[in-house]
């Protein structure tokens, strides 16, 4: 295994990564507390400063409301082949295109 690393997930950039597409999605912290059913809006505040991750299951539930695929929601240190990132990359940047897309009309 040598030189392998574990790959985390990065909890600030993660949590910016959230907030920068609810701000695109004009979705409000009040909108995902609500949304998610939680007691109080200090999860998401957390989650959005980088101190706590969302469970798997509001994960999937906030990707749902998002209209995104989890996986566009988290930011981690996990290295992939060159090929894998490129698929990544395009990936990403039609999702963005479907955002911008839907925000227009």
């Amino acid at each position: 295994m040598g030189d392998y690393m574990i790959p985390v997930i990065d909890k600030k950039t993660t949590g910016e990564r959230i907030g920068m597409i609810m701000k695109m999605r004009g979705v409000s912290v009040q909108d995902v507390k609500s949304y998610l059913s939680l007691g109080s809006v200090q999860s998401v505040y957390h989650w959005l400063e980088g101190l706590s991750l969302p469970t798997l299951d509001n994960l999937y539930i906030l990707s749902e409301l998002l209209q995104v695929p989890m996986d566009m929601l988290i930011s981690g240190t996990r290295c992939l082949s060159q090929k894998h990132d490129q698929a990544g990359r395009l990936r990403l940047q039609y999702y963005l295109h479907l955002m911008q897309k839907s925000m227009a009309s």
